[in-house]
């Protein structure tokens, strides 16, 4: 089929009409005569500049075409579905305070269309905390250099106007869309005579209102990791919001435990189309129902029904709609003790299923004080690095963030400063030697000499840039970390290391650390699903009668 004539003129347009008529069918043949009578004329022809039309010319008269099959009529087509905005109204003013950029460096990116606004008190109070080697100073030191490019990009085009604002979009974050105002001039603060006028958070405070006042038509809204700021703004009549980027959950209820209970119609639901066989003495159904699209990869589920015989499995593998159940390994039975630990429920048999898999490298287990989690980890680690000889050793680390108040500098090396915060691991040591019950006094004081041999205990601070190989790392208290720090210890892991986080969400003692934005959840979340990783939440507390009365009454 022959393509249309192109334009012949600059600012010429095709025609509807031209395409139509190539589309048209043909039933008859057509001459060279025919075809001259039904060429269709010259089109108008009509000049655009800057989408006005600037001169028309009038078409020819055409001749009577001769009858033929008419047209087929072109479907309508959908119009193009409009962009919903984000916001509605005149993009918003944040007013950040200073520990919002030292939580989050990139928080000056993280507000979409809207604007933000730095008082000069928070330069001052950043330029303050810029040293030392701290993760407060280096979370410093890259928003001054993130501050110091915004200034370059804006200076190099000419545009460096305080008044005018800077795009933030200039260094490549593409997701900020507003611009960034800095504090140029005094501006007049007028705030209860109560509030010390010198102190840093009440000058943010007399910014933010005197920011409303300069622009009544316009939302200014501080934002502040500190709960009293917050407070005190709202006693004033000022908004405030809590930094919220940061939180991988908004509610803690819903972070994923790893465990699933079946309901009790399962197999009448799911076994009409199951297959199952055994394999290295475990059994495997391959199922497929309503229930796979929930499912995710290491997830433990169980059955109990009265009556029956219960099940008690993992996820191994999901391929399209069907998904392959694995039954575990009883770990509450005697024969199958670790290190000479048994399971005492199902969480805790799930568990050490995941610590005793090679193929799980990247484990974490929650739960309230007295779960186990130390003592399973810490006998699955022992009976890896001892009896199996998967390990080389184990290394042990946690962060140090005490209950009352500090006592000061601890003497000797790495090791010996690190002692005093590893009161549990000893502990728990002390269980494990008691284990062995065949070993006498001598046999026990030189198993205690050889697992502590075997054992490493190593700070959080001289992490950076180590990679380990071959070993079984216990990162305890893993709740106090932040997402950044999570992501430096989980980055070291070399060949053939297993990662295992143990923390209590209830127990977080880090400012500005919530349930939410723990770095212990961000790993859950993240984590979830990936084939080499798993999670258990544990829920029942085995330490002591004593123990479980007191978590539930105080």
């Amino acid at each position: 089929m022959p393509l249309p004539k192109p334009p012949a003129k600059k600012g010429d347009h095709l025609q509807e009409a031209d395409y139509e008529a190539q589309a048209a069918p043909r039933p008859e043949k057509r001459t060279l005569k025919t075809r001259a009578v039904e060429a269709p004329a010259e089109t108008a022809l009509e000049l655009y500049d800057g989408g006005t039309a600037l001169a028309a010319r009038p078409a020819a008269p055409q001749p009577a075409p001769l009858a033929r099959a008419a047209a087929p009529a072109r479907p309508p087509q959908p119009a193009p579905r409009a962009r919903k905005p984000r916001s509605s109204g005149p993009a918003k003013l944040f007013v950040l305070d200073t520990n919002v950029l030292m939580h989050d460096p990139m928080s000056l990116f993280r507000f979409e269309e809207h604007d933000v606004f730095l008082p000069m008190i928070t330069l001052e109070e950043l330029d303050g905390h810029k040293k030392g080697m701290s993760e407060v100073a280096r979370s410093v030191r890259q928003v001054s250099r993130e501050l110091d490019a915004l200034a370059q990009f804006a200076a190099k085009d000419g545009s460096l106007d305080a008044q005018a604002g800077i795009p933030l979009a200039q260094t490549g974050h593409r997701e900020a869309g507003g611009k960034l105002y800095f504090q140029t001039q005094l501006l007049e603060i007028k705030l209860p005579a109560g509030l010390p006028q010198g102190k840093a958070d009440n000058q943010i405070l007399g910014v933010v209102q005197s920011l409303r006042q300069q622009q009544p038509g316009r939302d200014i809204v501080l934002v502040s990791k500190d709960i009293n700021m917050r407070v005190k703004a709202r006693a004033l009549g000022l908004p405030a919001e809590d930094y919220t980027n940061d939180k991988t959950l908004e509610d803690g209820d819903l972070l994923y435990t790893g465990v699933l209970a079946l309901p009790a119609d399962f197999w009448e639901r799911h076994g009409k189309t199951m297959e199952s066989w055994q394999q290295a003495g475990h059994t495997y159904y391959r199922i497929s129902g309503p229930l796979v699209p929930a499912l995710m990869i290491n997830q433990f589920v169980y059955l109990e029904v009265p009556g029956a015989a219960p099940l008690y499995a993992r996820v191994a593998e999901i391929t399209g709609k069907t998904a392959v159940l694995k039954t575990l390994r009883d770990y509450a039975h005697t024969k199958n003790a670790v290190w000479g630990v048994t399971a005492r429920n199902r969480e805790q048999n799930f568990a050490l299923n995941l610590l005793m898999d090679p193929e799980c490298d990247f484990i974490t287990l929650t739960g309230t004080a007295g779960t186990g989690k130390t003592l399973m980890t810490l006998a699955a680690g022992l009976s890896q690095v001892l009896d199996e000889r998967r390990y080389t050793e184990i290394i042990v680390t946690r962060v140090t963030v005490p209950v009352g108040d500090d006592i000061g500098f601890l003497p000797g090396n790495e090791e010996e400063k690190m002692g005093p915060w590893m009161g549990a691991l000893d502990d728990n040591l002390e269980v494990l030697a008691r284990t062995d019950a065949s070993a006498g006094e001598w046999g026990r004081a030189a198993t205690n000499d050889l697992v502590r041999s075997k054992i490493k205990i190593k700070s959080l601070n001289f992490m950076r840039g180590r990679t380990f190989l071959n070993k079984f790392l216990l990162i305890d208290e893993a709740q106090n970390l932040t997402p950044k720090q999570m992501k430096t210890l989980v980055t070291r892991a070399g060949p053939g290391t297993k990662i295992v986080c143990l923390g209590n969400l209830a127990q977080i003692d880090t400012p500005y650390l919530t349930e939410g934005s723990s770095g212990l959840t961000y790993a859950v979340d993240r984590f979830k699903g990936w084939p080499h990783g798993g999670h258990v939440t544990l829920a029942r507390g085995e330490r002591s009668r004593l123990a479980d009365f007191a978590s539930e009454v105080l």
